[in-house]
């Protein structure tokens, strides 16, 4: 690499730039800006390619690789996947496909558990915690509904802290919200949006006096 700056990089040092893009490219997709998002995922590829440079400096046996080998792992993973279209499976639906999906994906769990001796494979696996809270416990729910597991939380045990009380009414929320087909971290921010909208119009209309420290 020939910048200074991209010399210095590193796949931690470009996480937040990951993360700012995906999210910037997800804002263009909520406004409906063809345009944006044609800029915006162009940078979200940059990205991919960025970390993909940096790891090919290292070997293979150092867990390297290239852009090329990040596009033949994804053409393998979507071969795999879609049976229906690449092997000799037959589906009549939508549903068919997420049916097979889902089999496909716990499959893959199972091999994966036996070749790194991690224990038998859990419906968690693959779950990413870091997620938004929404995002996190809507995904929890839709793995606990697969393998037929209640997706209420139980009552707690002796006296909740409010902050408790607090996060049970949320995840029940989102769990209201699957029963609706209904993405909880999707109407969250439609409705942020909004009270941004709102409190643009107030300030337009009757600016505040002082500055808000926050």
């Amino acid at each position: 690499m020939s910048c200074p700056w991209d010399r210095e990089q590193t796949h931690a040092s470009l996480l937040r730039y990951l993360l700012e893009e995906a999210y910037e490219a997800a804002e263009t997709i909520e406004a409906d800006d063809m345009p944006a998002l044609r800029e915006e995922i162009g940078d979200v590829l940059f990205q991919v390619l960025f970390h993909a440079r940096i790891a090919s400096e290292r070997t293979a046996a150092d867990g390297g690789f290239t852009i090329d080998d990040v596009a033949d792992t994804l053409a393998a993973k979507l071969i795999r996947r879609h049976p229906h279209v690449f092997g000799g499976v037959s589906v009549a639906s939508a549903g068919d496909v997420e049916v097979n999906w889902e089999e496909i994906k716990k499959a893959e769990r199972s091999q994966k558990a036996a070749e790194t001796g991690s224990g038998p494979p859990s419906v968690l696996d693959g779950v990413v915690f870091g997620q938004p809270a929404l995002s996190l416990a809507a995904q929890l729910q839709r793995r606990a509904a697969r393998a037929g597991f209640p997706t209420a939380l139980p009552p707690t045990g002796g006296e909740a802290s409010a902050a408790e009380e607090l996060g049970d009414d949320l995840f029940r929320i989102v769990a209201r919200a699957a029963a609706a087909g209904i993405d909880p971290e999707v109407q969250l921010r439609s409705a942020a949006k909004r009270y941004a909208d709102l409190l643009r119009s107030w300030e337009r209309s009757d600016p505040p006096t002082t500055a808000d420290p926050d």
